[in-house]
């Protein structure tokens, strides 16, 4: 199974930071200022400096040529309205979401998964937005360094450059794109409907008891699940539960399948990708002797949510009333 993130070893004794362990102080991105107006084209409010990831990004004017690089930084461009931006994607995890998925198929995909420094060139980006750090990966020729070398300008996801991820990540997210290609108003807009669909989750549950909820990303030797640092644990609570890792000082983290058996729990949620399915997932957790005595497997309630929606992009709103809706069927 490949993920785009890197896979982490045991998790109790790791440091809070995925990417950003070895960065400077100031991971995140920094407050931006004010944008150009989109329709001149105008330098009022430029250059936007934003401190991303311990990069400095320097933009001057909204970038013209852009390529994405992960299914969820693609889908934040589109719910912007920026498909005339894109002249090429990469690493698709599911289905586009519905709406936008016409603006999709009229961008060029470089590669499955992460295109090769050449290819990626051969689009002629003015700048590269990846959704972890692996889009920029080094050892392969796309570091950041080098596509700066080459005049390129580049934005990480901040997902993996803080501490702790909540939806207050998405939100600073979406901000910071919608900043740099001037398209504020919009930004807010996708904010405001995100807020709009929590709020009318938590109304519907009010009242109702938490359920402890073990993520299975992976199992096999053990169980790859997501931790306390994560924005899996803040959307597992606003859907009536609580990860049972919650305590895991990481966004995701391999423990064993005693550890996981212990924590008792009365939900398993599926993270939905790549090549292994949902079944063979669903089956290896009825076949394991230790899990087979958790409330959760006893009852058989189980959860499923596409990966995509379980990183910092545009699902956020959708994703926690999918979880609540299956968590707790009868409010729904």
């Amino acid at each position: 199974m490949h993920l785009p993130f890197p896979r982490r070893p045991r998790a109790f004794a790791l440091p809070a930071a995925l990417a950003c362990a070895a960065l400077v102080a100031g991971c995140g991105a920094g407050p931006a200022e004010p944008a150009a107006d989109p329709a001149t084209g105008s330098a009022e409010g430029r250059p936007l400096t934003l401190d991303n990831c311990g990069v400095e990004v320097s933009v001057t004017a909204p970038p013209e040529r852009v390529v994405t690089m992960n299914q969820h930084v693609t889908e934040v461009m589109l719910a912007l309205g920026l498909e005339d931006r894109l002249v090429g994607t990469a690493f698709l995890d599911d289905e586009i979401v519905p709406e936008y998925r016409d603006a999709y198929e009229k961008v060029p995909v470089l590669a499955d998964e992460y295109p090769s420094f050449e290819d990626l060139l051969a689009a002629e980006p003015d700048f590269v937005y990846g959704g972890f750090a692996s889009a920029f990966d080094e050892t392969q020729g796309r570091g950041r360094a080098a596509l700066a070398d080459a005049g390129i300008l580049t934005y990480q996801n901040i997902e993996q450059c803080v501490d702790e991820v909540t939806v207050g990540t998405v939100e600073e997210e979406i901000r910071n794109v919608a900043a740099i290609f001037g398209v504020e108003e919009r930004g807010e807009e996708l904010i405001s409907e995100m807020n709009d669909e929590l709020a009318r989750t938590e109304a519907a549950l009010e009242g109702v008891d938490p359920v402890d909820v073990l993520v299975v990303d992976s199992i096999g030797a053990t169980v790859f699940t997501s931790g306390g640092s994560g924005i899996g644990s803040d959307l597992i609570a606003r859907a009536g539960g609580r990860n049972v890792f919650d305590d895991v000082d990481d966004t995701f983290a391999d423990v064993s399948i005693e550890q996981a058996a212990e924590r008792a729990p009365e939900a398993i949620l599926f993270y939905d990708y790549g090549s292994t399915g949902i079944e063979d997932k669903r089956a290896a957790v009825l076949a394991d002797p230790l899990l087979a005595g958790t409330p959760a497997v006893e009852r058989e309630r189980f959860a499923v949510l596409p990966l995509t929606s379980a990183l910092v992009g545009i699902r956020v709103g959708d994703a926690v009333a999918d979880i609540a809706e299956q968590l707790h069927p009868g409010v729904f």
